[in-house]
């Protein structure tokens, strides 16, 4: 079977081609998957599969200083798109400090811009600080003079939440559900084996990096990258019901459940085969 391959800038582009019929399986964060499993009335994704869990972190300018939150006051802050993973966890995290943004009234400005731009705001000052994802934090730290003001992780129970998730159609999930096994199984093994073998899987990812971009990233940055990243197949579901209830408090969506927003019944199948503990269905 062929296979094509598609690489986005962010979730919410990726859920756009998906729910236009353009991809079968993604890899996306849980905000953008839940958007899309709302706007459609759960009829076109499932949940099938964690990917990753931390990797996101608030990195500020080493020349600003956001010890108190008097200091948030009219600063300007980034994520990488409206509606993504860190785009959300930014916005919650200034309203719980009583801060809303400049187009609701606030004093604060949230700006979407792609990874790569906000470096470049960043190295001109014309940005305070950022809600990235790795490797973009460990690069605005290393190539972009900034500081980890926060690690999201801190902010979860047991320092563990979705980062990514594996998303697949549900026509597949019907019509060919011994692909979405084989799959799974490719996942989990992949999973494992960068487990067991963590410097291996950084240097193939970086031969990846560099055939797609046609730039390596330096070694520092990408060993500082997965120290803060853990790779599971677990969507931690828990996490992916927090995104939720956070995407209705922004209103970015109005209403609805995700109850059956998992389907983990052929992940669980192929974690028997393996031996490895099953996940509890929702």
């Amino acid at each position: 079977m062929d296979l094509t391959v598609k690489v986005f800038s962010a979730g919410p582009a990726a859920i756009e081609a998906f729910l236009a019929g353009e991809l079968d399986v993604a890899y996306v964060g849980p905000s953008p998957a839940i958007t899309g499993y709302i706007r459609t009335g759960g009829r076109e994704l499932r949940v099938i599969s964690g990917a990753a869990s931390g990797g996101a972190v608030f990195v500020t300018r080493q020349d600003v200083q956001l010890k108190n939150k008097e200091d948030y006051f009219g600063k300007r802050f980034a994520s990488p798109q409206i509606g993504n993973s860190q785009d959300i966890s930014l916005r919650i995290y200034l309203k719980r400090l009583g801060y809303e943004p400049k187009e609701k009234g606030g004093t604060v400005e949230i700006l979407p811009i792609a990874n790569a731009d906000i470096l470049t705001l960043f190295l001109r000052k014309e940005i305070d600080a950022a809600w990235v994802p790795e490797p973009w934090g460990s690069i605005l730290v290393n190539n972009g003079n900034g500081r980890i003001q926060l690690d999201e992780r801190d902010l979860w129970p047991n320092r563990k939440f979705a980062t990514t998730i594996v998303v697949a159609s549900k026509k597949l999930l019907e019509g060919q559900p011994d692909l979405v096994r084989e799959w799974l199984r490719a996942h989990v093994k992949v999973t494992q084996w960068i487990q067991q073998n963590p410097m291996e899987a950084k240097r193939i990812l970086n031969q990846e990096i560099a055939r797609l971009t046609r730039k390596p990233i330096p070694e520092t940055i990408l060993d500082e990258a997965f120290n803060r990243i853990e790779l599971t197949w677990d969507p931690i579901l828990p996490s992916l019901q927090a995104f939720f209830e956070r995407s209705l408090e922004l209103k970015y969506l109005k209403g609805g459940d995700i109850g059956n927003i998992a389907d983990l019944s052929i992940l669980n199948e192929v974690l028997r085969e393996a031996g490895s503990p099953v996940l509890s269905s929702p």
